[in-house]
């Protein structure tokens, strides 16, 4: 079962496909901002999405890593008893 999980985890983060979706305003203003001749917004609105998807993800490993650090020291305490 834990091999299972892990597995799944692991494919999970590590199998990721590149994303460049944008909302329909960020669309506008990249198509705005193409058609006057200038490229460089388009790139750094998919990066500024991509740094929004990717923090709530980081946020709950940093959250299950500090539980799973806490809940570990907690049963090495408690076993010494």
């Amino acid at each position: 079962m834990r091999l299972k999980y892990w597995l799944f985890v692991i494919l999970f983060f590590g199998v990721q496909l590149s994303s460049w979706a944008q909302c329909a305003m960020c669309r506008a203003s990249v198509e705005n901002n193409v058609s006057n001749g200038d490229t460089s917004i388009g790139a750094g609105l998919n990066n500024g999405i991509l740094y929004l998807f990717v923090m709530p993800y980081l946020m709950a490993a940093i959250i299950g890593y500090l539980w799973y650090r806490t809940a570990k020291k907690r049963k090495a305490k408690l076993s010494i008893r």
